[in-house]
């Protein structure tokens, strides 16, 4: 459930970027997390979005030298540093069609707990936090 709650997460961060007009048509994926074929492929089912991976292992590293070579004048944006110097592994993951739909059922319960317990007018979490409080307290 860890992975798919971070996966949903990314999706709600998704759909926010979609309801501002800005698509979002893959996601590009970087870093240790990539080695994990389970997680990328429940990202890839839970977004609808084919997952993407950047090429190089270092790519916090990659990413400075080409922020470096714009501000050098090397090339004239990021853009053109990126399309130069960098490499992407396009549609590793492809989104499987039978498991997202069944992602899609549970996003839809996931936001409707993300609304009522993140955003509604409930005090639960308050209260939570209270007990939680109080009971520090007893064990001092």
């Amino acid at each position: 459930a860890l992975l798919e709650a971070t996966a949903f997460g990314t999706r709600t961060i998704i759909d926010a970027f979609e309801d501002a007009a800005v698509p979002v048509r893959e996601l590009i994926t970087a870093g240790g997390l990539t080695k994990n074929a389970l997680l990328m492929q429940i990202y890839a089912d839970v977004t609808r979005r084919p997952l993407s991976i950047i090429g190089s292992a270092q790519g916090p590293a990659l990413g400075a030298a080409m922020h470096a070579a714009v501000a050098a004048d090397a090339y004239p944006d990021i853009r053109a540093a990126a399309h130069a110097m960098g490499k992407v592994e396009r549609g590793v993951y492809q989104p499987d069609p039978e498991r997202a739909a069944v992602y899609e059922r549970l996003y839809a319960e996931y936001r409707l707990l993300h609304d009522y317990f993140g955003r509604g007018t409930n005090e639960v979490m308050h209260r939570l936090r209270h007990i939680r409080a109080e009971a520090s307290l007893l064990s001092s």
